[in-house]
Parts: structure tokens; sequence; C-alpha cells
């Protein structure tokens, strides 16, 4: 079903099964566990259907080397020519190819030993059996939860006098190494979408090639959108960065993606199964280009040299007046909540972008009229970042004075809607 809404980055949360059969579920929950190669069947069967661009299948691996053999023997059965096994032109990758050029392709994201080069050397030699050691800081945890405990920046506070001396902060624990084993045979499949553990932004410029991603969880990249904006935004210009949930979301609700949006990230993952606001401005923002799953962004977040933030948008402003004049509805959903069965229907119309543009107005509510309510009423918004910004019409039954039922929205780039 997330395929059928276009969605182009999938994440599969494998583990070791039983009868040396890799399992999907979502460990040390209740969800139930399917065969792996039931799953890339199913992907094989509807990758394409929505959009012809590529996906990126984005392995969470928990499996011994011995089962990621299997994963990356149905990988390469199941896919077939579908599944990108070489690089485009030159071996030596300078430059991510273009999803035009990826069309009809799917993606392997996961650890990688070594470099891309030294994959496609090995292409003809059979790796079966052989694996590959990955060294990485133990610390720099993945769980948001270990971000909570050491926080990024100490708090200060300014109104002090600087002779009173705050005592430094507790030192952060030292770095352990892990080492991880990868399977040869799949990690010789990683060929664009290397996963790479995120250090700190410094790092990522010194030492970060163009094919290696980050994933960085929400709390962490939620610290970084307001302390370090601009170094955020100039690394999303350089290289791909997913968001991911925090793991104590077990109802699988959803953060706000717009803030990241913000910041150029470019694979902000939610849990498809949950509908609400988050779902919908998701199918808002890509509905732009008859919904293949990528858009452009706009320039200052692709530019390596661009000094916009979210919070400053500073020369960066385009201010764009918009003004929207709500005429009626017609045959709206009667509420299932009112005694008549009729519901009182207002709208709302909001629009979600940078922070300075966030912004919600509100009709007045017609008693009693599902079938053809009239509002006649203008509303005006100035925006500043026009690119980033999404305007969301949902139509609401006032129920009380302070409840109101959701009855149906429709949100769409900001950019996109047509005048008159």
């Amino acid at each position: 079903s997330a395929l059928l809404k276009g969605c182009r980055c999938l994440e599969i949360d494998c583990w070791d099964g039983s009868n040396n059969e890799p399992v999907v579920y979502h460990g040390h929950t209740l969800t139930s566990k399917i065969p792996f190669h039931s799953v890339i069947q199913v992907i094989d069967k509807y990758a394409f259907l929505a959009s012809d661009y590529p996906i990126v299948l984005s392995l969470e691996n928990h499996c011994s080397p011995k089962q990621q053999e299997v994963m990356a023997d149905y990988l390469e059965s199941i896919l077939g020519d579908k599944l990108l096994t070489s690089t485009f032109g030159d071996t030596v990758v300078t430059q991510l190819p273009s999803p035009e050029a990826l069309k009809f392709k799917i993606l392997v994201k996961n650890k990688k030993v070594g470099t891309i080069e030294e994959g496609m050397l090995r292409r003809d030699l059979d790796s079966h059996g052989e694996t590959g050691e990955i060294f990485e800081f133990e610390n720099m945890s993945d769980e948001d939860e270990a971000d909570e405990k050491a926080p990024l920046y100490p708090k200060s506070d300014s109104s002090k006098r600087k002779s009173e001396r705050r005592p430094s902060p507790p030192p952060r624990k030292k770095a352990k190494m892990k080492k991880t084993k990868i399977a040869i045979a799949l990690s010789d499949l990683v060929i664009y979408t290397k996963s790479e553990k995120f250090v700190s932004f410094e790092h990522s410029l010194a030492n970060q090639k163009c094919y290696e991603n980050n994933s960085i969880g929400e709390v962490r990249a939620r610290k970084f959108v307001k302390h370090s904006a601009k170094e955020f935004v100039s690394h999303t210009s350089r290289f791909i960065t997913r968001i991911y949930p925090k793991g104590t979301r077990t109802n699988s609700s959803n953060y706000n993606p717009q803030e990241f949006w913000n910041v150029g990230c470019q694979m902000v993952a939610l849990n498809f199964q949950t509908p609400g606001v988050q779902m919908e401005l998701q199918n808002g923002k890509f509905l732009d280009n008859g919904g293949c799953g990528y858009i452009l962004k706009p320039e200052f977040l692709r530019n390596h040299n661009s000094t916009f933030t979210p919070h400053d948008v500073g020369r960066y402003s385009k201010p764009m007046s918009l003004s929207i004049r709500l005429i009626c509805g017609h045959q709206l959903p009667p509420s299932n909540l009112s005694k008549t069965n009729k519901a009182d229907p207002l709208v709302q119309i909001e629009i979600y972008g940078v922070p300075g543009d966030q912004a919600k107005k509100k009709s007045s509510v017609i008693k009693s009229n599902a079938l053809n309510p009239r509002w006649d009423e203008t509303f005006s918004f100035i925006v500043q970042v026009p690119e980033l910004a999404l305007i969301r019409f949902c139509v609401e039954d006032e129920i009380s004075l302070v409840a109101n039922e959701f009855l149906g929205q429709y949100t769409l780039p900001l950019l996109s809607l047509s005048k008159g």
C-alpha cells in the first residue's frame, strides 16, 4: 500500500529466522513476522506501478552474515534487472546520478565494507562465505533516548555575569569502537546508498563521500534544526539525509515532516499506516509533479554556499501575498456525532512552511447545512518562503465550543495553486 501511495524509500527491518530464512518484523514488538523473500516479491510486483522513479530499500539489518547472504541471493534472484548492481559510467563516483538516470531501478541501502570501487572490482568473483568488518563509534547512538541524556549543547544562561564561572559540563563517555560483520555478497549490492553512522557535521564535511548517507533520529535532528540549522542545510546540500521517528513512538504516531524539509532532508520517514495531519502534509508535498515521489529542492537548499536557515530567512525571502476566497461547500459528509445528522461546517485554512510562515485562519460556522453551505469569506496571508509552503484546507463540524469533528481535508504545495 505504501508503494501504491508513491512511497520511494521503504525501511525493511530484517532478523534471523528459522531454517536459515530471514524474516521481517518490527524488532522486540508484537508485530507478525513475514519471510524476507515474500516482502521482496511484493516489492518487485508493486515497485513501479505508481511511479517510474527509483526505490531505495533501507535495510535495518539485524541478521547474521549467513542470513545476509540469503538476503543478497533473494534480492538478486527476485528483483533481477531492476536491482542496481553497478555504477554508471566511471567507476570512481564523484557525483550521484539523477533520479531520471535511475528510473525503474531498486537500490539497496545498507552498511557497506569499503568503497564502491573495491566492490566493483569483485563483481565477477563468487564472494559467498566472505565477510567484512565495519568499525564505528559505539556511543554515537542512533537511539534518541541516549541523546536525551547527553545534551549536545550545554544550556547557558546569558543573564549571568561573566565573572560567575559555570562548572564545565560533564565529559561525554569515551567512544567505544563497535565492530559489525557484513556479508560481502550483500555489501557489494550497495552502490549509491551506503549507510554511514552520523558523527557530526564537521566530520561529514571532512570525510564523507557523496554516496554515503546518514540516518538521524528525530530528537537529535530537531536539536540540530534549532541550534545549527546553517550547518544542517550545508550537510543536506551534499549528502542524502534520512530522518526516522523516535523509538518511543510505539503507537506509530508521526512527527511533523515540515521542520525537516525546511532544512533540506531528503528522506523524512513517516509511518504510512497512521493517518493524520503528518501524512496529509506528506501526500500534499509530493503532489507537486504528478506524485512521482521525487521533488526538486529549492535552489537555496541545493547550493553548497547557501546561508539559508528556516528561522532567519533573510535575503531568501520572496514575500508573496496570498488571498483566498472561500465561496461554498457542496455535499459535505454529514456528522456522525450530531443528533440531527447535519453538520455545522467550518473551514480552517492553514499554511505550513518555515516557522515565520506558519499560520491558521478559520471561517465562520454555517449551522445545520452539510448539503450546500455558503461562506463568501476572504482570507489573506503573506508568505515569506513560498517554495517551502504547503496550504491545507480542513473542513470540520463544530460539535461544541471546544470540540470539532474532522470531515475532510486537502493539502497542496502553495506554488502549485492556480490563480482565479
